[in-house]
């Protein structure tokens, strides 16, 4: 098996959740009718229930029933068309990170709340580039979590990349400051920084945002070059909500929706794509360094709906 179509089955699985409820609710729809008014309505629903929401669901419906209404469709033929036009509605979002080697190192400042896999994620970005050869250094910029210290700690044994890391509680904007020094000095391509995530004073992560950002800024006036947002899909329609609280922190260059295996919910990813258009660097569908991925917008759309790629 090669490592595309095993990326391919593991990503058909991990959206089993999803795509069992579309495509089960899709074969008891037209189990029994045309393509009628009523019909679509409860498509509509279906979608919906999918997390896609009710603006993109409601668009996807309209775009489906065009020219089809009263017609003879079969339920395979529905996923065809609906995955079609979900690849469509993703495909100016599958943007995969590409770092430009004009920036050495290329900075990306990690971003999201608790819980979103956030310094998973970063551990898993530091084992896919260390292995492409590159250079990385990791910062444990979530000085407030002890835990998050400690797990990017782990991370960076198990990669073989350095952590700069301080004690809990130290100055987040030192430490990224202390850490960029360090990376350029080893001649690095890549620091990932992890964040805090406490969403309870708004106000304070701000600040903390602000003024990590500006130290930053003082070494490399273009850094950090990405403002990765981690979303975990399990949230739903909340996803919507912390996108725009992390866009009014700080400058969202692009996402990464972790835990698509663990939801049915992943429809969610569409929904964002449709409202605010931020490129989609990478999805999550396992525990395993290669569940973590560049997003392609077909092959997402079709394992959506339980189809095979073609």
């Amino acid at each position: 098996m090669n490592e595309r179509s095993g990326w391919l089955g593991r990503l058909a699985t991990g959206l089993k959740r999803t795509s069992s409820r579309l495509t089960d609710g899709i074969a008891g729809i037209f189990v029994k009718r045309r393509l009628d008014k009523e019909t679509l309505a409860e498509l509509e629903d279906l979608l919906i229930s999918a997390d896609l929401g009710p603006a993109t669901a409601a668009r996807l419906v309209e775009d489906l029933g065009r020219g089809r209404l009263d017609k003879e469709i079969g339920e395979r033929e529905i996923r065809e068309i609906l995955a079609s036009l979900i690849a469509q509605t993703l495909a100016p979002v599958a943007k995969p990170l590409v770092l430009d080697p004009a920036h050495k190192p290329f900075v990306v400042l990690v971003v999201g709340v608790n819980g979103s896999g956030k310094t998973t994620t970063i551990g898993k970005l530091a084992k896919f580039h260390r292995e492409a050869g590159r250079r990385v250094v990791l910062a444990a910029g979530d000085t407030f979590r002890a835990a998050g210290i400690e797990q990017l700690k782990i991370w960076g044994e198990r990669t073989g990349v350095k952590v700069v890391a301080r004690e809990a509680g130290a100055d987040a904007a030192g430490l990224a400051y202390d850490a960029l020094a360090e990376a350029r000095a080893e001649g690095a391509d890549l620091l990932l920084v992890d964040t805090a995530g406490r969403l309870h004073n708004k106000a304070d992560l701000m600040a903390e945002l602000s003024k990590l950002i500006r130290v930053l800024k003082k070494l490399d006036p273009a850094a950090p070059q990405e403002c990765l947002l981690v979303l975990d899909a399990t949230v739903g329609q909340n996803a919507h909500q912390q996108v725009e609280t992390f866009r009014s922190l700080v400058q969202v260059s692009g996402l990464a929706v972790t835990k698509l295996d663990g939801t049915a919910r992943g429809g969610v990813l569409v929904a964002l794509a449709e409202r605010f258009g931020l490129p989609v660097r990478m999805i999550g569908v396992g525990e395993r360094t290669e569940d973590l991925r560049p997003f392609e917008a077909e092959s997402f759309a079709r394992s959506l709906l339980g189809l095979a790629e073609v």
